[in-house]
């Protein structure tokens, strides 16, 4: 007997404390699952079991991509899901929500006695945080990882992605191969936490992404001179840091002049030397990032910056060097997949808002292999990748339900 499958919200709270019993950190709040981590490799371990348990059809990618099939063994499937890694001392909904949602609809579809005609996915990508510069789970699948990237990307602290993997019994390499076909997916759909104050701000429930922002990190260094901070005259420094305040001085004219209320510039990584308070800094590291869903937009933004740390540099005797670290053009998302979202909301009675992303997520990177779709819930204060993390549980079941609903109508 079929009947309408309904998200069972205390099983979804059992299943992301499950999830969040893996690198709590109790001192501080926050949760610690970095990519190819140990308790981000325990965490898959223990979520593959319960896809196992709720009778999927299970398997783990070779770079530990998760999947749960629910329905018919062949054909196209929808996929949906995220990613269970966390950045240091994240929060506790970060990407980790959006998985346990998936499987919970899963449950739920079961439970309605709903046999699918198309089968869905459940996925957990694996390193989507970007530990290693990239978003590899969903890259793999998508089959946009390149071989030179994966044998040179590193994390902070110089560690590097090939050693990692290897160290939890991963052979990088694979990846290069393990790309799902080309029709094998008819659409992925992600829920994540917005991470931003937009929804909350409007007194909206849900978000339907149309899109998600690109982004250009340019790696700067300004070097001067370190000197006595008491006996250098004003007249004759080279510093450092004031070239770098001169950098930060000139976004808010970079912005109004280049950009629009979807635009981004920030300079959030700074190292400084020698760093001492009797001391002119002598150089100055910066990392500056820029963000838009436009790409010829988020390129002139990068070029005016750059323009800028070369006057920031002249006007302080300083040398300079910028060097492009990475760049991720701006995603548009699917159009259909978005009104198929906005009518299932409306039949729902929710109010939804349509908007674009700033952040990165799995969405941006399978919307190259297939259609894809990314709702939003509302965190509290906009705050993401920290301890204070938090979005209402009323907000989630709506979200959940949203989704449901859309599986329910893609799978059919």
């Amino acid at each position: 007997m079929v009947t309408t499958p309904r998200i069972n919200s205390t099983r979804l709270r059992a299943l992301l404390d499950g999830v969040n019993a893996f690198g709590h950190n109790p001192k501080t709040g926050g949760y610690n699952r970095p990519g190819y981590g140990d308790a981000d490799m325990a965490v898959r371990t223990w979520f593959l079991e319960q896809m196992r348990a709720d009778g999927l059809a299970v398997y783990c990618d070779p770079v530990a991509n998760l999947f749960g099939r629910y329905g018919p063994p062949d054909g196209p499937c929808i996929m949906a899901g995220s990613h269970l890694d966390t950045v240091p001392e994240g929060g506790a909904f970060d990407g980790a929500l959006g998985t346990c949602v998936a499987l919970e609809c899963v449950r739920a579809m079961r439970d309605a006695g709903i046999k699918p005609a198309k089968a869905v996915e459940v996925v957990a990508t694996a390193e989507e945080e970007g530990r290693f510069g990239g978003m590899l789970g969903s890259q793999t699948i998508a089959g946009t990882v390149r071989r030179e990237w994966l044998e040179q990307a590193r994390d902070a602290d110089g560690v590097r992605l090939t050693e990692a993997m290897k160290k939890q019994g991963l052979d990088a390499s694979r990846a290069l191969k393990a790309a799902r076909p080309t029709g094998s997916v008819d659409a992925f759909l992600e829920l994540h936490i917005e991470q931003g104050p937009v929804l909350e701000e409007a007194g909206i429930p849900v978000g339907i992404a149309d899109s998600v922002a690109g982004v250009i990190n340019l790696a700067v260094s300004l070097e001067g001179r370190a000197n006595h901070s008491g006996t250098t005259p004003m007249s004759m420094r080279a510093d450092a840091f004031l070239g770098l305040s001169a950098v930060g001085q000139a976004v808010h004219t970079v912005i109004a002049e280049l950009g629009t209320a979807r635009s981004r510039i920030t300079i959030g990584k700074v190292d400084l030397q020698p760093n001492f308070i009797h001391t002119v800094p002598g150089r100055a590291d910066f990392v500056i990032n820029v963000r838009d869903t436009d790409a010829s937009r988020m390129a002139a933004m990068a070029r005016a910056m750059e323009h800028t740390v070369k006057q920031a540099a002249e006007a302080n005797g300083l040398t300079f060097s910028i060097e492009e670290q990475s760049r991720m053009e701006p995603v548009r998302l699917d159009g259909t997949l978005a009104e198929l979202f906005e009518e299932e909301a409306r039949h729902l009675n929710l109010r939804a808002l349509t908007m674009p992303s700033g952040a990165g997520h799995d969405a941006q990177t399978m919307q190259t292999l297939c259609p894809s779709g990314l709702i939003f819930v509302p965190s509290r204060g906009g705050i993401s990748h920290a301890p204070e993390e938090w979005t209402d549980w009323a907000d989630i079941e709506q979200g959940a339900e949203l989704m449901l609903a859309a599986l329910v109508r893609l799978s059919r």
